[in-house]
Formats: C-alpha cells, sequence, structure tokens
C-alpha cells in the first residue's frame, strides 16, 4: 500500500470517528459529555492552526539554513555572458 493509501486510510477512518463523536453517535471515553460537547467543533481549527505552524516553522528553518551557492553564481553569469554573445554575434542588441 503506497503512502498516499495510508495516509487517506486514516484521515478517512479519523474523520469518521470524529463525526460519530461530534453528533453523540458515540461516546467520548475519559471526557463528560459537556466538555466534549465544548471541546470536539474546535479540534478542525485547532488542526489547521497547528498545520498552519508547522508549515511556517520548516519554512523559516530552511530559509534559515539555505547556503549561497557562489559556483552556481560564477556559473551562472558565465551562461548569462555567453548567450549575450551569441545574441550579438546574431545582430541582436543586448
Amino acid at each position: 500500500m503506497a503512502r498516499a493509501h495510508r495516509v487517506a486510510a486514516f484521515t478517512a477512518f479519523a474523520s469518521v470517528l470524529y463525526f460519530l463523536a461530534l453528533f453523540q453517535y458515540v461516546s467520548v471515553p475519559l471526557l463528560d459529555e459537556s466538555i466534549a460537547g465544548q471541546l470536539l467543533p474546535v479540534i478542525p481549527w485547532w488542526l489547521l492552526v497547528s498545520f498552519g505552524s508547522y508549515s511556517l516553522g520548516s519554512i523559516g528553518l530552511a530559509l534559515y539554513t539555505f547556503r549561497d551557492c557562489p559556483e552556481a553564481f560564477n556559473e551562472l553569469m558565465k551562461e548569462i555572458s555567453v548567450a549575450k554573445n551569441e545574441l550579438r554575434s546574431k545582430g541582436v542588441t543586448v
């Protein structure tokens, strides 16, 4: 089973359990019904905010640890100058 299938199956299973608990077809163990009634409607928003925080954190960490590549810069500048010379030889003004 591919990873996408596993994620989809887990998401479907968790969604069914969540909706059964939200509409009170099954009770939530270790929680009073009044507390569960207050807590269950905000779980999707909590998951969305948590995912957004994780995404921003991972992007920020990747930007912080991003390394400069001076060799790639020099190679790119050489390619640009070669392209400009080829265009000038064909009569294009650059």
